[in-house]
């Protein structure tokens, strides 16, 4: 989580520090019902003249042109590069602190992106003016349209330079915000048809009925997904997080705080002290892989050396915010298929 210092965090700084995970009751407080129809209605490819798309809004942007100067969201600009298109700018965590990519950049080569702004609340209005942008494009965890990592306080002068496209993450399975991303990508031009979009797809399809044939091979598999701060370790439940929704459809048996215990969270999470964390049985880990949570070789806490799970070897990665590519999301069912298909009941 960034800057994790969750027990003492404002309800913006939660967001920040748990991401997907901690978008707080601040946000599920309000409500849109045009953010859960969006639509498919696009129109326009690289050349071909206008362009229109309409959004998870319900938003249509139109644009005389095919946009050419487009800025994301980095994890948005990650799934473009897989089909083929290439952004201007990028803002949301691109570099870390020893000059690498980013998990959440994917394949981009960052250092040919100017980065607007790499921590929550941090965005550069000046450099993103002078990119001269066509479009803006961010994801939205909330369904009131709110777009991730455009700060609060700079939203309505972002907002004047250029029209913005937000794609759901929120209250939906996987499969729905990939199908958007890719609508997305073809309306920009990309070739949707090209051998690597459509094995990318064919993979995907393919580890998803891996992991549920996986799920039934090996029943009574109980898995937890969590977050660590170094307060606080954070449980998520399945109801709104893209990938967690998807798996559990797929038969995956995840652990499920009560609501009561998510209300903190806005209904994503509960937190427990380090003295708890083995609150809730389980077999499989899977642990959120952003850089700014701590990763589990570096957690020092004894209570979860002591897991069953942590102790068996039976923890796996998660990204929290999945990367929109057929080809991303490939390696993510497969992980946990894997991780099914081994696993010992130690719970």
């Amino acid at each position: 989580m960034s800057n994790a210092r969750t027990a003492r965090l404002s309800r913006r700084g939660l967001l920040a520090a748990g991401g997907a995970l901690g978008l707080g009751a601040v946000l599920a407080a309000c409500g849109n019902d045009d953010a859960k129809s969006g639509g498919s209605d696009a129109t326009g490819a690289a050349g071909s003249g206008p362009w229109s798309f309409k959004d998870d809004r319900g938003t249509t942007v139109k644009l005389d042109e095919v946009p050419a100067n487009i800025v994301a969201f980095t994890g948005v600009a990650a799934a473009l590069y897989d089909y083929g298109i290439e952004v201007k700018g990028v803002f949301g965590p691109t570099e870390t602190k020893d000059g690498k990519a980013d998990v959440q950049a994917g394949d981009m080569d960052i250092s040919k992106v100017t980065i607007l702004g790499n921590v929550w609340d941090q965005f550069n209005v000046e450099k993103y003016a002078a990119l001269a942008p066509d479009v803006l494009i961010s994801t939205m965890f909330d369904d009131a349209g709110t777009l991730w990592y455009v700060p609060e306080s700079s939203k309505d002068k972002i907002a004047k330079l250029a029209p913005s496209v937000g794609i759901s993450v929120y209250d939906r399975q996987l499969t729905a915000s990939l199908q958007r991303m890719w609508e997305l990508a073809e309306s920009l031009g990309g070739d949707m048809k090209a051998a690597k979009a459509a094995d990318a797809k064919k993979r995907f399809e393919e580890a998803s009925e891996r992991l549920r044939k996986a799920v039934k091979a090996n029943p009574g598999i109980k898995v937890m997904a969590g977050s660590a701060s170094q307060e606080i370790f954070y449980v998520s439940g399945t109801d709104l997080s893209v990938d967690l929704e998807y798996f559990k459809a797929l038969g995956v048996d995840f652990v499920e705080p009560p609501a009561k215990a998510k209300a903190e969270g806005g209904g994503w999470f509960e937190s427990l002290s380090w003295e708890n964390v083995d609150k809730y049985p389980a077999d499989i880990i899977m642990m959120d892989d952003r850089t700014s949570t701590i990763q589990p070789a570096d957690i020092t806490e004894a209570t979860w050396k002591k897991l069953p799970a942590v102790k068996a070897g039976q923890v796996i990665p998660r990204s929290a915010e999945p990367i929109l590519s057929y080809n991303k999301c490939v390696p993510l069912v497969e992980n946990l298929a894997e991780a099914i298909e081994k696993a010992k009941k130690v719970s």
